[in-house]
């Protein structure tokens, strides 16, 4: 079996899953090849593991919310002649079960193990709970 990982990330200053998906579609979140990425100034050392399959979980409002599939990583080189990494998404935000996280800085890996479930069918489209019941609720395992 190959094996994958994951990265979970804070998505600093957004308010959820839509203020995400807009940042996303704005030009200045897109590359040249219009796919949105997250430029990072870290390389992540487990790079292979990662395009096997993962995905950056994405932390809105204390809770993970939705995920998005990891195409490639690029060479970014800013403004600053700084080497930095371009994570390269599917520009489809999978909404997941949520789960409560504590802030952080960077980003971490997260093993397939760890990982919150995708919301499939109904619940996929829910109208979204407020991140502090949404998260309380996650708590006691109701979600």
């Amino acid at each position: 079996m190959d094996e994958h990982t994951h990265i979970l990330k804070l998505s600093v200053g957004t308010e959820s899953v839509e203020d995400l998906a807009d940042w996303q579609a704005s030009a200045r979140a897109q590359g040249p090849d219009s796919l949105p990425r997250h430029i990072t100034r870290m390389w992540p050392k487990r790079e292979a593991e990662i395009l096997n399959g993962g995905s950056i979980y994405w932390v809105v409002k204390g809770l993970v919310q939705c995920r998005q599939r990891i195409l490639r990583l690029d060479e970014y080189e800013g403004g600053d002649g700084v080497r930095r990494c371009a994570i390269v998404l599917d520009p489809t935000l999978v909404r997941t079960s949520p789960a409560q996280k504590r802030p952080f800085q960077g980003w971490r890996y997260l093993t397939p193990a760890d990982a919150p479930a995708d919301l499939s069918g109904k619940r996929a489209l829910d109208d979204d709970l407020p991140p502090e019941l949404a998260g309380a609720l996650a708590d006691i395992g109701v979600l």
